[in-house]
């Protein structure tokens, strides 16, 4: 396992977010909302896949020393997460109430 925050804390928390922020992701796409749609949650499967497997990779099976860090891929899941919680607000306020 190569997740080691006292040896290397920066490559430890990327590994972390990206396997959270893909999990997450993976997580939107399988709930049907009406406020989402069918392509938002296909990109939201997909990108979020890669994530998690790219972390898994990483923290698990790479025993190399170099790496890519993309900061702003972190812009993205932002921005899914906005848009369901949106989507589920707007569903919400649908409903009728009894």
């Amino acid at each position: 396992m190569n997740i080691d925050f006292g040896l290397d804390p920066t490559f430890s928390w990327y590994v972390v977010l990206l396997c959270i922020s893909g999990a997450a992701m993976v997580g939107m796409a399988l709930v049907k909302s009406t406020g989402q749609s069918n392509g938002a949650r296909i990109l939201s499967g997909v990108v979020g896949a890669a994530f998690l497997g790219y972390g898994v990779f990483l923290g698990f099976i790479s025993e190399g020393d170099s790496y890519w860090m993309f900061f702003q891929a972190f812009f993205l899941p932002a921005i899914l997460v906005v848009n369901f919680v949106r989507g589920a607000l707007a569903r919400r306020s649908e409903r009728p109430r009894v």
